[in-house]
């Protein structure tokens, strides 16, 4: 089985193609939780593998977290899977569409790493929901990206990075299983810190911990600062511990539409999966 590693802004995953279905889809979950398995195997925060459209697209993504569980997109995956594709002759014109669970994403080809997706439009928003953890409380913002939508938790918190590491964990953890969500959230701590910037941190559901960046984390933050009226919304710059990140999104009235994620690819390495037990 060949492979190719990737990553955008941290954000990594293991790449495999079953476009002549040689690979029976049940076998999806146990190969991600094995080959995104660090140190045990290559190691990854998800699966993407790369199928024939369904949908009217270019290709299709199937994408899973690295504990095997179904993850309905991923924004920085869907970065890495449009070069990746457009690299291999689908799309046109520097543009391919990738079919996901939520829904149709577009990607465009920004320079040779550089690319844009845009992200499913939000179909809830609820700006101001007010959670108590860790014995505080806390006036978070909480949306779904696509249909099935995509979960995130919003946490606006100047004092982050002021936290113990383990006491920022527990904290994102103990919101990401909030009872109030129908199924779960990833939670993204984050502050203002500059003129339409923001310096945030992503607890991601299916990973089960911090990443070292989250693409639909980051269109859903600045989406939800956008509509409270803390950032443009334009061009807005957004860091990670993983790198920077641009968010371009369309939000008025209550609403927003038209989320653009841009950001840095890399194709780390590509070999062949060796090990025995898969």
């Amino acid at each position: 089985m060949r492979f190719t590693k990737m990553q955008g802004a941290g954000n990594d995953f293991v790449l495999i193609e079953n476009l002549d279905g040689s690979i029976d889809p049940a076998a999806y979950p146990r190969l991600a939780a094995r080959l995104c398995h660090r140190r045990l195997s290559i190691g990854a925060d998800g699966l993407m593998i790369l199928e024939p459209p369904r949908a009217g697209g270019d290709v299709r993504m199937a994408f899973f977290n690295s504990d095997g569980s179904v993850g309905e997109m991923c924004g920085n995956g869907a970065r890495c899977i449009s070069r990746y594709a457009l690299e291999r002759g689908f799309g046109r014109d520097g543009e391919v569409t990738v079919e996901t669970t939520a829904g149709l994403v577009t990607g465009k080809q920004v320079s040779k790493r550089m690319y844009t997706v845009r992200l499913n439009d939000p179909t809830v928003i609820e700006l101001h929901r007010e959670i108590e953890a860790g014995g505080e409380k806390y006036d978070c913002a909480y949306l779904e990206l696509g249909s099935p939508g995509i979960p995130h938790c919003v946490v606006p918190l100047e004092r982050w990075r002021e936290l113990p590491e383990d006491g920022l964990r527990e904290l994102c953890r103990e919101i990401r299983w909030y009872k109030g969500f129908p199924k779960g959230a990833n939670v993204t701590v984050c502050r203002v810190d500059g003129e339409n910037s923001v310096d945030a941190r992503t607890f991601e559901r299916g990973v089960e911990d911090f990443t070292l960046a989250c693409g639909t984390g980051c269109g859903s933050t600045v989406t939800a600062l956008a509509l409270r009226g803390l950032v443009s919304g334009v061009h807005t710059r957004i860091s990670m511990p993983g790198g920077v990140l641009y968010v371009t999104v369309t939000a008025e009235g209550g609403s927003a539409r038209d989320i653009l994620l841009t950001g840095p690819t890399t194709v780390v390495a590509a070999g062949e999966v060796l090990d025995e037990e898969l």
